[in-house]
């Protein structure tokens, strides 16, 4: 990922509703959600929520598919973790032990759930 990519995906997201699309991409998976939950649940209108769609799609970090008579909206985990290895790529110059509490807190969110912590 270049600096312009890099830029354009951090900026996209630099909306707070953008922002919690996101997040609630990331949550739903890779099969996505359809534009109108995504709408209910950021609780703005259908066409507000396009917008805000369009932008991140613009942007390289949402993808949209249709089905049916629906629009399913994805997160692209490719980019997303693009963005990451932006930012964390010149981390620890040569000293792992300055990005481990980072890296530790990535692995800790992406650890399945054991059966021990679920409801």
């Amino acid at each position: 990922m270049d600096e312009a990519e890099a830029l354009a995906g951090f900026g996209a997201m630099a909306q707070e509703t953008r922002l919690r699309i996101v997040r609630l991409l990331v949550m739903a998976g890779r099969d996505g959600l359809p534009a109108g939950d995504i709408s209910a649940a950021m609780e703005v209108s259908p066409s507000n929520a396009s917008f805000h769609l369009k932008e991140l799609e613009r942007a390289g970090l949402v993808v949209a598919r249709r089905e049916s008579r629906s629009i399913l909206y994805a997160a692209d985990f490719e980019a997303l973790s693009g963005l990451i290895r932006f930012l964390m790529e010149d981390c620890c110059s040569g000293r792992p032990e300055i990005c481990a509490p980072a890296l530790a807190t990535a692995a800790a969110c992406c650890a399945p759930k054991s059966a021990a912590s679920a409801p």
